[in-house]
C-alpha cells in the first residue's frame, strides 16, 4: 500500500500514526479455536473493566482527544475500539464475521487501538490519510450512510474508504483469497505500535494460516 499522512492532519494532530500489516489470506469462517480465544478475551475484559474505565484507556483516550480537536464529537461518533469495548462491558457480545475480522477485533479490544482491515484489490492508487471534509458520508459496513466529516480518514483515487470509527463497504473483507492491509490507527504516536503489530502478525499466522506479513509504520 502506497500511503502517506497529510501534512494538514499532522499539523492539527502531530501524534497521528499508522501501523500497517500487508499479507495474503484465505478469508473463511473462524475456527473453533479462534472463536474460543476470542470469546475468552471478551469474558476477561468484561470482568476487568467497568464502563468508566474504557474512555481512560491510553489509546482510546488519545483517539477521543484527537476527534475533539479535529471537530468530531467523540461520544456521538465513537472509535471502533471504544464501541466494541462498551459492548463487551455491557455483555452484549461481538459479532462473528470471519477469521480476519475476528483477529482484527481481538487485537483491537485487547490493545485499545481502532483497527481496519481492507481488501487491497479495492484500493486504487495512492492513499492519503487526512481529515475528511465536513459532512462527507459513505456507505458503511452494516450502515447505509455514515457521516465521516472531520474524522481522520483513508482516501484513495476513488474517495474515502476507512477510518477509526466505521469503514466503508467498498474495501470490506469478504470470504475468499484476498490481499489485505490491516491498519492500526494511533493518535498517541508510535510507542506501543510495534508490540501490537507483532501480536497481530502472530495471530494471523496461528489462526488464519497467513504466511509472509510485511509491516511498516507511517507517521
Amino acid at each position: 500500500m502506497d500511503i502517506s499522512i497529510a501534512s494538514s492532519l499532522k499539523k492539527m494532530w502531530p501524534q497521528a500514526a499508522l501501523g500497517i500489516l500487508e499479507y495474503e489470506a484465505d478469508v473463511v469462517k473462524s475456527s473453533d479455536e479462534l472463536l474460543d480465544v476470542f470469546e475468552g478475551a471478551i469474558e476477561k475484559l468484561s470482568d476487568e473493566y467497568c464502563m468508566d474505565d474504557i474512555a481512560k484507556l491510553p489509546h482510546v483516550e488519545a483517539t477521543r482527544k484527537a476527534y475533539k480537536t479535529l471537530g468530531k464529537n467523540p461520544s456521538e461518533y465513537r472509535n471502533a475500539a471504544e464501541a466494541m469495548l462498551r459492548r463487551v462491558v455491557k455483555s452484549s457480545g461481538l459479532y462473528h464475521i470471519n477469521n480476519i475480522v475476528e483477529v482484527n477485533n481481538l487485537i483491537s479490544i485487547s490493545s485499545g487501538y481502532s483497527i481496519g482491515s481492507y481488501d487491497l484489490d479495492e484500493v486504487k492508487g495512492h492513499v492519503v490519510y487526512d481529515r475528511a471534509e465536513e459532512d462527507l458520508h459513505y456507505a458503511g459496513i452494516g450502515k447505509s450512510s455514515v457521516n465521516i466529516g472531520f474524522i481522520p480518514t483513508l482516501h484513495d483515487d476513488e474517495g474515502a474508504f476507512g477510518n477509526a470509527t466505521s469503514d466503508s463497504q467498498r474495501a470490506m473483507i469478504k470470504e475468499g483469497h484476498r490481499r489485505i492491509a490491516s491498519i492500526l490507527y494511533s493518535f498517541d504516536g508510535t510507542e506501543g505500535l510495534t508490540e501490537w503489530m507483532d501480536e497481530f502478525e502472530a495471530d494471523l499466522k496461528k489462526y488464519c494460516g497467513v504466511g509472509d506479513v510485511t509491516k511498516s509504520i507511517v507517521e
